[in-house]
């Protein structure tokens, strides 16, 4: 590129001017004023640049277009020079377009391009007649109510009922056997039915009747309850009866001795203190000598097979699973006590019968509605196939006070028990079943 010699800084030679300070025998700053010269000037005379149309120092793109919309500035002069002290003031003169400081803020992903906007939609003083709506924002609507609804469904998952883990408390406990305990019940589940009896064993009794067993378990209540013996003692001795009277016949006379040689064999198996034997045959009122008792051989009967799950044990377990209280504990004992006096229910399976107790109770305390997915997953019975038979077990409690089978009211209407007898039953599940629920709702049991 050959560079004209007008720009050769060794050709330029200082001249006179009017003004300026005088500095050396010369005025300073006249000999810099015939370099200040266009750069288009300079740019012309550069061989092969091609001629510009507009003879400015720089081309700028007037603001005719934002001047325009906005309409308060006018055009600003192309062809002078833009220097600091000139863009300072260009800075404090401009001011800021309403639209631009009302437009608001779009993300990343939304664009909006003004220059795709026909010209027939611009007015003549350069505003715009219809503002094109982008589509992100059109969509906003949807958008809000799609953000509701996935609102609505974090919020559903946050009250969503989980199943509570019953055995972290107990992780430490060697005697809870956290690590084997879901086996055992898996266990005691499936073989629960051998602990069962046909509810219609009483059928090949030629002496005694559902009334005379009611009233031999009502009195072992209160046995069981004046001398203090556990729990699990009660329901073990009733099985013991039951499973007796399934296979062997009985006369009315030796129902009493019955009972008693299965409330000692009970006793020998769960005590630690087991009762003297003449202590026993004190409370039958002596109507039974001490070689009558040893010489029942109940226990070839019953094949010497004690060890049998009973209500009992699925009750504690349901109980831990209902994160019960002191009176839900007792109220839930109550109930399935009065079960075990009525022939009845030995339709229902032991499992069965301990997820309806509890269900009762909680409906007698708290009401419908409390049946949680934690119980529903450690019972494997939801709340509505233990309906029929609460309603059985409400009934029992309506009658427990009256009659002459009041064992376990009494037993249960003392300070030591709450006095969760006193409760109101839950009467609001006392309603119409029709027959074939009745039937669909009735387990299946071994005979």
């Amino acid at each position: 590129m050959v560079v004209s010699e007008e720009n050769n800084s060794t050709q330029i030679k200082p001249t006179r001017a009017q003004g300026g300070a005088v500095i050396g025998g010369r005025k300073f700053g006249m000999e810099l004023r015939p370099n200040r010269r266009a750069l288009s000037a300079i740019n012309q005379n550069i061989v092969g640049a091609q001629p510009r149309p507009y003879p400015c120092v720089v081309n700028k793109r007037g603001l005719s277009e934002t001047n325009g919309i906005c309409d308060k500035n006018p055009p600003i002069q192309a062809h002078r020079p833009i220097t600091r002290k000139y863009a300072a003031q260009r800075s404090t003169l401009q001011q800021p377009c309403p639209e631009e400081v009302k437009k608001p803020k779009t993300s990343v992903n939304e664009f909006i391009v003004l220059e795709d906007t026909p010209l027939a939609d611009v007015k003549d003083n350069g505003a715009v007649k219809d503002q094109l709506v982008p589509m992100s924002l059109e969509q906003t609507e949807i958008e809000i109510s799609e953000k509701n609804q996935m609102e609505e469904v974090e919020m559903a998952d946050i009250f969503e009922e989980t199943i509570t883990d019953i055995d972290s408390d107990d992780s430490k406990d060697p005697l809870a056997v956290v690590d084997y305990v879901e086996d055992l019940y898996k266990f005691y589940k499936k073989t629960e039915s051998c602990s069962c009896v046909s509810p219609g064993y009483m059928a090949q009794q030629f002496d005694i009747n559902e009334r005379m067993r009611a009233i031999l378990i009502d009195w072992l209540i209160e046995v069981h309850h004046k001398f203090e013996l556990r729990e699990e003692t009660l329901f073990l001795t009733v099985n013991l009866i039951d499973r007796f009277l399934a296979k062997q016949t009985v006369v009315r006379k030796k129902l009493q001795l019955v009972g008693l040689v299965a409330m000692l064999l009970a006793c020998k198996y769960e005590e630690v203190s087991v009762p003297v034997l003449d202590d026993l045959v004190l409370i039958s009122d002596k109507a039974y000598t001490r070689k009558e008792v040893l010489d029942m051989l109940m226990l070839n009967t019953l094949q010497y097979n004690l060890s049998v799950p009973t209500a009992y044990v699925f009750i504690r377990r349901f109980l831990k699973a209902a994160q019960f209280d002191r009176k839900l504990e007792q109220l839930s004992f109550f109930l399935i006590e009065l079960c075990l006096v009525e022939y009845e229910m030995l339709r229902y399976p032991p499992s069965f019968l301990a997820a309806a107790a509890i269900h009762t109770a909680q409906c007698t305390l708290f009401g419908d509605g409390n049946w949680s997915k934690t119980c529903e997953r450690h019972t494997t019975y939801p709340a509505d196939q233990l309906l029929e038979c609460s309603r059985r077990i409400v009934g029992f409690h309506q009658n427990s006070a009256t009659g002459k089978l009041t064992g376990v009211h009494r037993k249960y209407n003392i300070s030591k028990f709450e006095y969760v007898a006193k409760s109101e039953p839950a009467n609001f599940l006392l309603v119409q079943t029709p027959p074939q629920l009745i039937e669909s709702h009735t387990l299946t049991h071994c005979k």
